[in-house]
């Protein structure tokens, strides 16, 4: 919602990876970074068939952005971790190695993440600073990340001009 006014989580869409009594972990998965896929996996040693020279890496949080996550859709990876139907995360250079052997545009590499210490996600929401929506695979991983946040409101059946500062829904 506009009156979080944290520039890193402004028109953010954040999959919540782990929601419990010690606190939540999120990655944001519209923001993209300012390096491509091709740039990571060549400073990992890594080959990349075509394609990866305009694919994003995105910018998962501001908590440990050396840390990567890879969210995809292939259940076989080893360590993958499901999310729902269709979405899977994986935190593995191996992981990473796997997919990128693959099309670029099943899979999103996101570094950092978003983390909430205990009862501060719910107080969050109690105060209408994010709006909870359904996971879809879709948007997480085949949705331009400029049209994810406006996708993501209207697929709730919200209109984004409809949204205020402070207030909510007018």
């Amino acid at each position: 919602m506009p009156q979080l006014g944290d520039p890193n989580f402004q028109r953010a869409v954040v999959l919540i990876l782990e929601h419990a009594e010690g606190g939540a972990m999120g990655i944001v998965i519209n923001r993209p970074a300012p390096v491509s896929l091709s740039q990571v996996a060549h400073e990992q040693g890594f080959a990349t068939g075509a394609g990866y020279e305009k694919a994003q890496v995105f910018i998962g949080g501001p908590v440990e952005p050396e840390r990567g996550f890879v969210l995809h859709d292939r259940k076989d990876l080893p360590e993958a971790m499901p999310i729902v139907d269709g979405l899977w995360v994986s935190g593995s250079i191996e992981s990473l190695k796997l997919l990128l052997q693959g099309p670029p545009e099943r899979f999103r590499l996101c570094l950092g993440y978003a983390g909430w210490g205990p009862g501060q996600l719910e107080s969050e929401l109690r105060e209408g600073s994010w709006i909870a929506a359904s996971v879809s695979p879709e948007h997480v991983l085949s949705t331009p990340p400029g049209q994810a946040w406006e996708a993501v409101i209207r697929g709730m059946g919200i209109d984004p001009a409809r949204l205020q500062l402070g207030g909510g829904l007018h």
